[in-house]
């Protein structure tokens, strides 16, 4: 099914297409974004290498866990609006084919990306934009490589972790489905999500407890973590990514929604870091 963009949101978002300089008074400290070609990059001392994000790789309708990928996405179209010379600041702006405008701030700090996304609804019709993925590529940090990354256990997965019943949980977890349209990688709905909106992959009968996840270093050293709110689903993907997926919801005519993340790169100190995702998510820690 083709989609035709209203004119006035073309016109508006040629308008602003153009990347912003914003000035920098000091010299980058800590972590460095950059994004073309919707891939994002982070650089930083403490990186084993540079960590890049498919962002976004796709926004997706509901009703997908058993259905053709191709009739999930939703295509978009993505523009960089501002760019700062320290490589500390991004703001991003994506058009939905049915009109729906997505705006990304991205900011660097010392060892974390914070995102702000707002999503609005100029048309007079509802969106199906449920969810979206940013697609985190980790085999450089954690040192596995990509070699058997679409194997039903990949080398990485072993540096994985989520939460499941309030506590830090390694991958692979048991029991580890292996069953749906698209083999393979790991599927962990969201508590409240309908499992039948979800990435079309094997689905775990495990529920995570937050959308707190990420991998460890090839030394278990570090941990370079995501999370978001609100979130649809954590998956182990099949290109040796992780993905904390956040959530839409759709948006009604005229509808603005916020949603906001982070991805931390830390020392291997589990408390500290949950320390910080409890101050950054309280509602998600609450629960």
């Amino acid at each position: 099914m083709r989609y035709a963009m209203p004119r006035s949101v073309v016109l508006c978002l040629i308008a602003a297409a153009a990347p912003i300089a914003v000035m920098a008074d000091e010299p980058s400290e800590g972590l460095v974004v950059d994004w073309q070609n919707r891939m994002l990059t982070i650089r930083g001392p403490a990186l084993p290498g540079d960590v890049t994000i498919h962002y976004l790789e796709a926004y997706c309708r509901p009703g997908s866990t058993d259905r053709d990928w191709s009739h999930t996405v939703i295509p978009h179209q993505s523009h960089l609006l501002e760019r700062s010379d320290d490589g500390k600041y991004l703001v991003l702006r994506d058009l939905l084919a049915d009109g729906v405008v997505v705006r990304h701030e991205i900011q660097a700090g010392v060892d974390e990306v914070t995102f702000r996304v707002v999503a609005h609804n100029p048309t007079d019709q509802p969106s199906q934009a449920h969810w979206a993925q940013p697609c985190v590529r980790v085999d450089r940090f954690t040192g596995c490589g990509r070699d058997d990354a679409r194997e039903r256990l990949p080398t990485y997965v072993r540096k994985c972790f989520l939460y499941i019943d309030g506590r830090l949980t390694r991958l692979p977890t048991t029991p580890w489905a292996d069953q749906a349209r698209y083999v393979y990688g790991q599927v962990y709905g969201a508590p409240g999500v309908d499992r039948n909106d979800l990435n079309p992959r094997p689905l775990s009968p495990l529920v995570p407890s937050c959308s707190l996840t990420g991998c460890y270093s090839s030394d278990e050293k570090m941990i370079l973590a995501m999370a978001w709110e609100p979130y649809q689903e954590i998956f182990q993907g099949v290109i040796a990514c992780l993905h904390c997926d956040f959530r839409i919801g759709g948006l009604e005519p005229g509808q603005t929604k916020q949603i906001r993340g982070k991805i931390y790169v830390v020392p291997a100190d589990i408390d500290k870091l949950w320390d910080r995702f409890r101050r950054d998510f309280p509602e998600q820690a609450a629960r």
